[in-house]
């Protein structure tokens, strides 16, 4: 029951960072919170079958070195591109918009953490 809880609260909590990126204008739009709350779970689905296939081929992200930084916002752009394609109501505005966007998102994160303490995300952590 508690991990169910966890993971409605992680989607929330996705949904308005989504929101929050979305009324910057950070290269990426959300049409409302039901667009927010679909793209959470469809980037949650989407992240997790990505990091699988690169599992797959011993490509691991992990550690805090600046290669792997880079190589995981490169993957959580093309995650966000790859979602806005299932979603109506979500548009990344290309790979740069994309790369903003997932900036943006990692930033809002730590701020929330920062302020309400480790979040519970439906996102795999990188």
């Amino acid at each position: 029951m508690g991990q169910i809880i966890g993971f409605i609260v992680g989607v929330i909590i996705a949904a308005v960072v989504l929101l929050i990126v979305s009324r910057l204008n950070l290269g990426l739009s959300v049409a409302g919170f039901s667009a927010a709350v679909i793209g959470a779970i469809v980037i949650s689905l989407v992240s997790s079958v990505v990091l699988w296939l690169l599992g797959l081929f011993g490509v691991q992200i992990s550690g805090g070195s600046l290669l792997n930084v880079l190589v995981w916002l490169v993957v959580s752009a093309v995650i966000l591109i790859i979602a806005a394609k299932f979603i109506p109501g979500l548009t990344v505005q290309g790979f740069t918009g994309g790369i903003i966007a997932a900036i943006a998102m990692a930033v809002i994160y730590w701020l929330f953490s920062l302020i309400l303490g480790p979040l519970v995300s439906p996102l795999p952590a990188p």
